[in-house]
């Protein structure tokens, strides 16, 4: 059992480590997975790629008409202009002095080398009237003008998107190497809790739920694990036996209560990196490894929960996953009404959204949680600032994103 530990049992968090901190000692602790698998363009949006892609093939795979129009030989219409056109024969192959009626996409015939817009040409009968000189190569896609085979298309860890997923077909790859899915382990923990129909003392689990629902937006395989009771040998089995994957969350236990024995017991099993984080709510949040297997250790408090998973569990998925670690999207507004925070401590303050004005909720309570499922986001106070005064334009940030 690591030395600090009773310490806090008695005294609390007398120190905490700053955020920024804590997460450059948790990504010290995360390993990339070695794992693949191979992934249809069905399948692979937002997935990330393992190998790199080389286009196989041009795009396109043939000189292309790149307007409706007539396909020509660029000489014989130099001089053409509205007043003085050149006459060309209709046809249906080329021959100097003739035109080819083509459209968008189509295949350029032999030996035309341009194309002269519909709108700049008239028909009569056999003949057609061009009122615009075509430079070579006007109005045409020469082959490979999109894709050229043997291009570089994506380098390993480019996760995929709908416009990559188009190109890719383009060129003719149908399967793609790409990296598994990190899994997380999600095991609530708490003797109070239960599934349904509380009794006096009871409260209904919701933090596996909500937090296994997150990695799966965030790109992960949650196994969301039935709750464990506040008892030693029952929360180190379950650490225990999830150590297969990524990355184990759990939630609960993890403050300096006589029932918090989730930090004792990684430290037995393992080593304890942070415990007791300088942010508001949730500072209780800690951090460990047992064997290569990183643990992040969430308050039981909901608001708490939800926003020490996007600070840390978050980043531990990526990590493990390969997966980009994406900014929070945020909307920027007018503040509608003072914020304080202590100096030192960097704070999540929930906000509701009404006609670009961010306004506090009213709810400061770390165990609200309705508090955040009807605000809109989040005002996140730096460690240096004493609050944010009425007025002054922020970023809402919002944690329901899927990315």
């Amino acid at each position: 059992m690591s030395d600090h530990q009773p310490d806090r049992k008695r005294s609390g968090f007398k120190e905490t480590t700053r955020v920024s901190a804590a997460r450059e000692r948790l990504r010290e602790a995360v390993s990339g997975h070695g794992r693949t698998e191979s992934a249809s363009l069905d399948s692979a949006d937002g997935r990330v790629l393992a190998e790199a892609v080389v286009a196989p093939r041009n795009v396109p795979h043939y000189p292309r008409a790149a307007m409706d129009g007539f396909a020509v030989r660029a000489q014989d219409t130099f001089g053409a202009s509205g007043r003085s056109p050149e006459i060309l024969r209709r046809g249906e192959e080329l021959a100097p002095h003739t035109a080819v009626r083509v459209h968008t996409g189509s295949e350029l015939p032999e030996g035309a080398d341009a194309v002269v817009m519909i709108e700049q040409t008239d028909e009569f009968g056999e003949e057609v009237e061009v009122f615009d000189a075509v430079a070579e190569g006007k109005n045409v896609a020469p082959i490979g003008e999109d894709v050229e085979e043997g291009q570089s298309l994506y380098e390993p860890g480019h996760r995929l998107r709908p416009s990559d997923l188009g190109m890719l077909k383009s060129v003719g790859i149908r399967e793609l190497t790409v990296y598994d899915r990190p899994r997380v382990a999600v095991v609530p923990t708490g003797e109070e809790l239960v599934e349904s129909n509380p009794e006096p003392g009871e409260v209904i689990e919701t933090n596996g739920l909500t937090v296994s629902r997150f990695v799966e937006r965030w790109g992960g395989d949650a196994t969301y694990r039935d709750v464990v009771t506040d008892d030693e040998d029952a929360l180190g089995d379950a650490i225990e036996s999830n150590l297969d994957r990524d990355v184990i969350v759990t939630t609960g236990g993890s403050s300096v209560g006589e029932r918090d024995l989730l930090p004792e017991v990684v430290s037995e099993l393992g080593e304890i990196l942070v415990h007791g984080v300088a942010l508001k709510p949730g500072h209780p949040v800690a951090l460990g490894q047992v064997g290569e297997t990183p643990i992040v250790m969430l308050p039981g408090y909901p608001v708490a929960c939800i926003i020490n998973a996007v600070q840390f569990l978050r980043p531990a998925m990526k990590w493990a996953g390969h997966l980009p670690l994406d900014s929070v999207p945020t909307t920027t507004a007018t503040l509608g009404r003072k914020i304080r925070s202590e100096p030192g401590v960097r704070s999540f303050v929930r906000v509701t959204m009404k006609n670009g004005t961010a306004t506090p909720t009213r709810a400061s309570g770390s165990g609200v949680l309705s508090s955040v499922a009807l605000a809109d986001g989040w005002v996140e106070v730096p460690e240096e600032r004493e609050g944010i005064p009425e007025g002054e334009t922020v970023s809402v940030a919002n944690w329901e994103w899927s990315a």
